[in-house]
């Protein structure tokens, strides 16, 4: 059963990875999550992208409606996780600075 697990995970993420545009992915996540399960991914990148900007818990938790202890795992996340959170935001600021020109 773990194998058929992993073989559907890494699916999910290829089928991610080969979306191209913006409106694919939110097509394609509209279609696979539910309406709150996306506010809560958004919140939780909105505050990972706080984090690295240095805002204290107390105003991401405000901002966001996110409680400190999924801020803190966010944070846990970013510090000694797989890096994911600041790949996705590195890239975000490289397309935004890409798009301001």
């Amino acid at each position: 059963m773990k194998n058929n697990h992993d073989e559907n995970i890494e699916f999910l993420y290829k089928c991610i990875a080969s979306l191209e545009t913006a409106e694919e992915c939110r097509n394609f996540f509209e279609d696979i999550c539910t309406r709150s399960e996306l506010q809560e991914i958004s919140r939780r990148l909105k505050a990972a992208r706080m984090l690295s900007e240095g805002v204290i818990y107390a105003e991401i938790a405000a901002q966001t409606g996110l409680s400190t202890a999924t801020i803190s795992r966010v944070n846990h996340c970013i510090k000694y996780g797989n890096e994911g959170y600041l790949t996705a935001l590195e890239k975000m600021k490289l397309e935004e600075k890409k798009h301001s020109k």
